[in-house]
């Protein structure tokens, strides 16, 4: 339940294709891979901030003062 089989893939290729035009499909799928890419590399440097934060609050973290 709530799989993509082989049918439904070519049915949504097959709609995307007289939707767009066989020109724009390589277009749109080159935006997407920027997306995704530019996506991925955000959640990484994200990730990154935040240990770095992490460690520098560790780091001040010197125990209860008197």
């Amino acid at each position: 339940m709530g799989g993509l089989g082989t049918s439904e893939l070519i049915v949504i290729a097959v709609v995307a294709l007289i939707l767009f035009g066989p020109s724009k499909i390589p277009e749109f799928a080159r935006s997407l891979g920027r997306a995704v890419s530019q996506f991925k590399k955000g959640l990484k440097d994200g990730i990154d901030e935040a240990d770095s934060t992490h460690d520098v609050a560790k780091k001040d973290d010197h125990g209860p003062k008197a």
